[in-house]
């Protein structure tokens, strides 16, 4: 498909979309049709993708709307990346129990500076006229009394209570500061100063986009459209992809790390992991879950190290090292944790997997430190698991030649 068919044709759009808003798709007005504001524009839509560098590390959770923002450049249109050096310092209170703390502007140019190096493999740098990168504290920091409190009154405190983590926080008695309700005005004013057409986030981020929307029409400008996007699910499956949860992929990991994470996917996140992090067809995949997770690691892996750097992992994570030995992991016999209760202890695994004789020779193994759980040693003899999805994917050794993968 050409980039001006993509530019008119919804269908590439829709791939990983959790809602586009206004959606009246049997509308004709350009204002509340995505579709006909795509084929009615003489030029190309400006698409807004804001980004606050309150952290230095990126992981493919936050890939999701940069691959997004990637296929709009794709079709022609032009990527606007508002890198939040100025809301950064207050930082967006969506979620958050607790008010965030004030990064000073040094600390926001660093992490800001990182954030770009992680994003090369993903968005266009190099055609002219597909990206902008703009940093809002052209524009905020300029603002006086006079502009603040006229954003200000575009809004109700009854409608900042209403966004998401406020009214939690109000009913528990948590102090909320009036510089965290400036925050939506601010990114919403983002979207005023960059004349958006169409601003990506998280479904978290829809009151934002909202404000960005009211504040365009309160300024005489057209209002965009929000595309939203699904939040990742961590490498556990079970919560979000988080850093502080440690169930992240980060971008700008080894190939071989990324390849060790991806091919131990949960399977029922398969097929997420597929929508949103890769542009592969959705009805051709693999039926077996393994095969399906080693094709998922290669992608993903390709598309930030090359298919050589992602072949290179691959090979490399077939082997386990282990005191000074490789073990070809295609090798490894297979043992189904449908089996075992959970939560388990693993000396109890090790017992019913045959590894050990008993729960008790397995302990006394893992004391005698034979034992490791993918290439890492097991020190805690009462080391316990709450799920299966912890273990899924992972090979448990005794020893120097026992090994078994751990499977559904």
């Amino acid at each position: 498909m050409s980039e001006e068919e993509r530019g008119n044709n919804l269908n590439w759009l829709y791939r990983g979309t959790n809602e586009i808003f206004p959606n009246q798709v049997d509308s004709s007005n350009s204002d509340n049709n995505l579709s006909v504001r795509l084929k009615g524009s003489s030029h190309p839509l400006r698409i807004k993708l804001g980004i606050d560098p309150t952290g230095r590390d990126l992981h493919l959770g936050h890939s999701i709307a940069f691959r997004k923002l990637r296929a709009f450049q794709d079709a022609g249109h032009t990527a606007v990346l508002i890198i939040g050096d100025f809301t950064a310092q207050i930082g967006d209170p969506t979620g958050k129990s607790d008010v965030r703390r004030q990064l000073t502007a040094a600390e926001v140019k660093e992490n800001a500076q990182t954030y770009l190096d992680q994003l090369r493999p993903i968005l266009d740098f190099d055609t002219p006229g597909r990206l902008e990168i703009r940093y809002n504290s052209q524009w905020l920091s300029s603002l006086d009394l006079a502009k603040i409190l006229q954003l200000l009154s575009q809004m109700t405190v009854g409608q900042m209570l209403a966004k998401e983590g406020f009214a939690e926080r109000y009913n528990q008695e948590k102090p909320i500061y009036l510089h965290e309700f400036l925050y939506p005005l601010m990114q919403g004013y983002d979207s005023v100063a960059i004349d958006a057409d169409v601003e990506l986030g998280g479904t978290d981020q829809k009151f934002n986009i909202a404000v960005g929307r009211d504040l365009q029409r309160y300024f005489g400008k057209k209002p965009q459209f929000g595309l939203l996007l699904p939040i990742l699910l961590g490498t556990n499956g079970q919560q979000k992809m988080s850093k502080s949860l440690n169930n992240y992929i980060g971008l700008s990991e080894d190939a071989l790390s990324m390849y060790s994470k991806l091919e131990k996917i949960p399977d029922d996140n398969l097929r997420e992991y597929f929508e949103l992090l890769t542009d592969l067809p959705m009805e051709s995949l693999p039926e077996n879950p393994r095969e399906c997770q080693k094709l998922l690691a290669i992608d993903v892996v390709s598309q930030y190290h090359g298919k050589e750097g992602a072949l290179q992992a691959q090979k490399a994570a077939m082997e386990i090292v282990t005191q000074g030995k490789m073990v070809n992991a295609d090798a490894v016999a297979e043992f189904s944790l449908a089996e075992i209760t959970f939560p388990a202890k693993l000396f109890y695994i090790l017992g019913a997997s045959g590894l050990c004789s008993s729960g008790g020779d397995g302990r006394r193994q893992i004391q005698g430190g034979a034992v490791r759980l993918d290439g890492d040693k097991i020190t805690d003899a009462n080391l316990s698991f709450e799920s299966p999805n912890e273990l899924i994917g992972k090979v448990l050794q005794v020893g120097k030649k026992k090994f078994i993968r751990l499977m559904e």
